[in-house]
């Protein structure tokens, strides 16, 4: 049974798609300084960047609160100055 959460903005999103978005609007260098975590600074992919963050939730709440932020940074870029 699904739930809908209208509120999550999360919701649908998976972890994966959340990195990967953030790795290629930040790259890796300015990821591993905006979420100080060694998967993101020593030799950092994909892969192992899922793997810590599954088992890590403080560092996981932290990748999502970047991504929001950057979610929220683009749809004010976005809008039209007038």
């Amino acid at each position: 049974m699904s739930v809908e959460q209208p509120k999550n903005k999360l919701h649908g999103i998976t972890l994966e798609q959340i990195v990967t978005e953030l790795v290629s609007h930040f790259g890796y260098e300015e990821l591993g300084q905006q979420v100080a975590i060694r998967c993101f600074r020593e030799n950092p992919s994909i892969a192992s960047s899922l793997k810590f963050l599954r088992r890590t939730p403080w560092a996981r709440e932290k990748v999502e609160s970047l991504y929001l932020f950057m979610l929220r940074e683009r749809a004010r870029a976005a809008r039209p100055s007038g």
